[in-house]
């Protein structure tokens, strides 16, 4: 019986310390704000990024309102959320027109759930002059010479929290990133 009562501690223990509510106020605080910068806004990284697909692979966001992550402000306007590796922490890129607005840290990354994108993603439609098309090309053998690369799956989610924080959850490619921001300057 004290065995029985012992692991139903251990697994009540467990579930609880899962089903934690994560504290934004905590993770907000102790991230930095980046110490580098591009020089002239200008990603180094972008040409080859995008040189192989016919436009840009990243998520597009549309801000309505300013937000702001400790002093740094980004204005309303269309964004593409570029994540980047500097020294060994990731951050995502705002940029507009080419240039980088704004560089936020993620606090977190991690792998995509496999069958995620399956899930989430809407099927392709094609007419049926492309389904012949394709069934041509792979009939007769493909020609990558002239095509450009598929570009990577990306999904983005965007929840609005207490205390006027604005969790993101950017997917690109098979990783996560998860980054915080504020609806309001303290």
């Amino acid at each position: 019986m004290k065995k029985l009562i012992i692991i139903f501690t251990f697994i009540v223990f467990c579930v609880q310390s899962a089903f934690a509510d994560i504290d934004y106020v905590k993770i907000y605080n102790s991230m930095e704000e980046p110490t580098f910068q591009y020089i002239h806004g200008i990603d180094p990284d972008q040409f080859f990024d995008i040189k192989n697909y016919a436009w840009a692979p990243y998520p597009l966001l549309r801000l309505n309102q300013e937000v702001y992550f400790k002093k740094q402000k980004i204005e309303p306007g269309y964004y593409l959320l570029t994540p980047r590796e500097h020294e060994g922490k990731w951050y995502v890129l705002f940029k507009s027109n080419g240039i980088v607005k704004a560089t936020i840290p993620c606090y977190k990354d991690e792998i995509v759930p496999q069958g995620f994108y399956e899930a989430n993603l809407p099927k392709e439609k094609l007419t049926p002059s492309q389904k012949i098309h394709i069934g041509f090309i792979n009939l007769v053998g493909k020609a990558n010479s002239a095509k450009r690369k598929k570009s990577p799956n990306t999904f983005l989610e965007i929840e609005d929290i207490d205390n006027d924080f604005i969790a993101m959850t950017i997917y690109y490619g098979y990783k996560r990133y998860y980054i915080l921001l504020r609806s309001k300057m303290l």
